[in-house]
This record gives structure tokens, C-alpha cells and sequence, in this order.
């Protein structure tokens, strides 16, 4: 049986079978191995993990632990609850209308951030202009329709997963500015500071970070170490913002303190920081990479919200899952008449009740002709009772939104 149990309750002995923590926040060499030495204990403490899951058929048993199943059961319903009640903003612009425009600036901050990462590696002076411009645009966009940017920040090239995952950080930072109820100043700073959080990756050795798997003690502190680079890349810079700083200086520290360089805690953290630190793991967590694949977007807002309980500020988390939405655009989901449907808006009713395009008849696997529904019309009979993943289908559902539009 696979169960629950504090790392407290860690003894000799006992297989782990689940870490229960941001993939990229360990460097143990497997996630599911056998306790044979205090030290792997000692290890996990030390890391902030407080629980983790064991396989009692394979090792030592807590007979008091609860299963994994259920404590995933209890999770997922308290997450639903939670959110039952978060309601959705109007946009002021159709999405339809909004994703053209979307699509160029996104384009354009990738090439941004792309440039400015370049000029630091070869030593160049670095001029921030070109960020100054566009992410007050990104912003922008945003506030016309956070759908269009939110959507297609989910569509990612491996290959080029650094330019696209701090583009994906600014978008995601800027809509939480916006959910926060921050000024239009903090927000265009708080988007540069994300666009530029992962400057001082260019500083780690190319064979650290981009080794095919996990990195040993030594290699994983000196990947650690791009977050005190980026601190000191973007001090020199003249005018830059001190919110900016903060984002690239904080992202990986941890509400209860458990984060690095500086194990910051609770209020010692700003409030961009503890923004930074969900965004960058949200990101992560859903982002394919050469040796990780990425989780549903759902299930990933899942263990934020199981997280909330340590590592992350609740009530930043809870405006986090209102910007970003439960079924952001692209989810695959399952509706209680056995049908498949993609989620191609957001809901404007409560996030449980997105827009979907009905694609296939589960039952038969029969696609069907495309459907448009607005599970927020009180005339909708039919609502969604599980989200899907699409590899069980063979389904790329971003083919049936309208981001992909020429």
C-alpha cells in the first residue's frame, strides 16, 4: 500500500516512493528508493520536504498513516471546495480578438529575453530598453484579455525552454499583479523582474544545466548559485527597478523558510517573492523538459495548493488559481455524459464552469463534429467530472482551441 507519512516519521528501512516536492528542488538521484542510511533522512529534512509517500510492500509500514489515495481524495476535495466560489473577471476584449496581437508580443518578448541573455554571456553592456517596452505591452494584453497570453504561454518548445519559461513567468507574474489588486507601476516592475528572474542561468556551466538528469550535491549548488548571480547582474544595471530585483533575488525562496540563498520566512519575504516563488514552480511543474514530463496544469495547481500548507503564502496561492483558472485553456476534460471536450475559454460564471469545444464520444472513442458549450448557462445540463490527460488519447487539444490560429 502506498501511504502518507511525516518526515518525521522516516525511519531505516522504509521505501519512498514519492518525494512530494518540486521535481527540480532535489537532487537525489532517483525519486523512489529504500532508507539504508540516516543521512537520506537527514537529506530530506533538511530540504523543507515535510511529508512524503511510501510503499508499505516494500519497506517498513506506519500502521497510523493514512493511504496516498486518500489523503489525495480529501486534497482534491478540499481544493474544489476552496474554488467553488472564486468567480472569473469579464474580459473587455474577445479572446478571438485579442490572441493575434497576443502572439506578436509574445514572439517578440521571447526575442527580447533572448537577446538580453546573449549580451550577458559574451559580456556585453546590458541595456534593459527593450524590456521597458515590452512588457508594459504584455501587460496591456492582459488587461484586455488575460486568456490570450495565459493560453499560449502553455504552448513551450523544450528546446528553447529558458526563453519561453521567463516569458511564461512574466505573464503569469502580471496577471497575479493584476488578481492582487497591484498598481500598473508594480505590475510593469514585477514583469520585468520576471522576464529577467533567470538571468544568471547564463553564469552556471552549460553541462550543469543542461544535464540530462539529476545533479549531484556539488552541481546542484552551483545551479543554486544563478539566483545570487542574477542579484548581482541586475544591480549594476542603472534604474532598475528594487521590485525587479526582489522577483529575480526571491523566486526560490519559501514561506516557512526553507528556500535558498537566504531561507527567508514569512513576512522577511516581500510579496514579490512569494509571488515569484509559485509562478516559477508552477512553470516548472507544467513544462516539458528533456528529463521530466510536465503535469497537467490542474494537477500541478493541486499540489500548489497542497503545498499552501508550508511553503507557499494561502492567500497568494488562492489569487494564483483565480488568474490562472482550474481549466485553463487547452485542458482536456471529461463531462458527466461520457463526452470528451477541450477548454477553449475561460469560465464567466465560477472557474468550474469554463467554455469547452466537445471533441469526442469517450464510449465509442468516435470523434464528433466540434461542439462549443458554456458550462456557465444555467441551461447547460452537462458539467465536468474529471480532467484528462491527453497522451490517454493521443489528443494535442490545443489543436482544437483557437490559439493556433493563423
Amino acid at each position: 500500500m502506498i501511504k502518507r507519512v511525516q518526515v518525521t516519521q522516516l525511519e531505516l528501512g522504509m521505501f519512498i516512493c514519492d518525494l512530494n516536492c518540486n521535481w527540480i528542488e532535489h537532487n537525489f538521484l532517483f525519486s523512489k528508493f529504500k532508507i539504508d542510511n540516516p543521512k537520506d533522512i537527514q537529506k530530506i529534512q533538511s530540504m523543507g520536504i515535510k511529508e512524503v509517500s511510501i510503499d508499505t510492500s516494500k519497506g517498513l509500514d506506519v500502521l497510523s498513516a493514512p493511504s496516498a489515495a486518500q489523503v489525495k481524495k480529501d486534497m482534491d476535495a478540499k481544493f474544489l471546495k476552496h474554488i467553488e466560489e472564486l468567480s472569473e473577471p469579464l474580459r473587455e476584449v474577445p479572446l478571438l480578438d485579442e490572441i493575434k496581437t497576443a502572439k506578436l508580443i509574445r514572439a517578440e518578448a521571447k526575442e527580447t529575453i533572448k537577446n538580453v541573455l546573449t549580451d550577458v554571456r559574451l559580456g556585453n553592456q546590458i541595456s534593459i530598453e527593450s524590456v521597458q517596452k515590452i512588457v508594459p505591452r504584455m501587460t496591456d494584453s492582459i488587461f484586455r484579455n488575460k486568456d490570450a497570453l495565459l493560453g499560449l504561454s502553455r504552448i513551450k518548445s523544450m528546446d528553447e525552454y529558458l526563453f519561453f519559461h521567463s516569458v511564461s513567468a512574466c505573464v503569469l507574474m502580471v496577471s497575479l499583479s493584476h488578481s492582487l489588486g497591484l498598481t500598473r507601476q508594480e505590475m510593469d516592475d514585477i514583469g520585468m523582474g520576471a522576464l529577467l528572474h533567470d538571468i544568471g542561468k547564463v553564469k552556471v556551466p552549460p553541462e550543469i544545466l543542461n544535464k540530462p538528469g539529476k545533479l549531484t550535491d556539488d552541481e546542484f549548488g552551483k545551479m543554486k548559485d544563478h539566483v545570487t548571480y542574477g542579484y548581482e547582474i541586475l544591480r549594476k544595471i542603472p534604474n532598475i527597478p528594487e521590485t525587479a530585483i526582489l522577483v529575480t533575488h526571491q523566486h526560490h525562496e519559501r514561506f516557512d523558510g526553507t528556500g535558498y540563498p537566504n531561507k527567508l520566512k514569512g513576512d522577511e519575504l516581500s510579496i514579490y517573492g512569494q509571488m515569484a516563488a509559485i509562478v516559477d514552480v508552477y512553470d516548472a511543474l507544467t513544462s516539458d523538459r528533456c528529463y521530466h514530463k510536465g503535469m497537467q496544469s490542474t494537477d500541478a495547481l493541486r499540489k500548489i495548493f497542497e503545498w499552501s500548507q508550508f511553503h507557499f503564502n494561502p492567500i497568494v496561492v488562492q489569487h494564483f488559481i483565480r488568474c490562472v483558472g482550474v481549466y485553463p485553456i487547452g485542458t482536456l476534460v471529461r463531462l458527466d455524459d461520457q463526452r470528451l471536450a477541450v477548454v477553449i475559454g475561460s469560465g464567466k460564471r465560477s472557474l468550474l464552469h469554463p467554455t469547452v469545444r466537445v471533441i469526442l464520444n469517450i464510449k465509442n472513442r468516435a470523434f464528433l463534429r466540434p461542439l462549443d458549450i458554456d458550462l456557465s448557462d444555467t441551461k447547460t445540463i452537462c458539467k465536468i467530472i474529471s480532467w484528462e490527460s491527453p497522451a490517454d488519447y493521443d489528443i494535442n487539444p490545443f489543436e482544437y482551441t483557437d490559439l493556433l490560429r493563423k
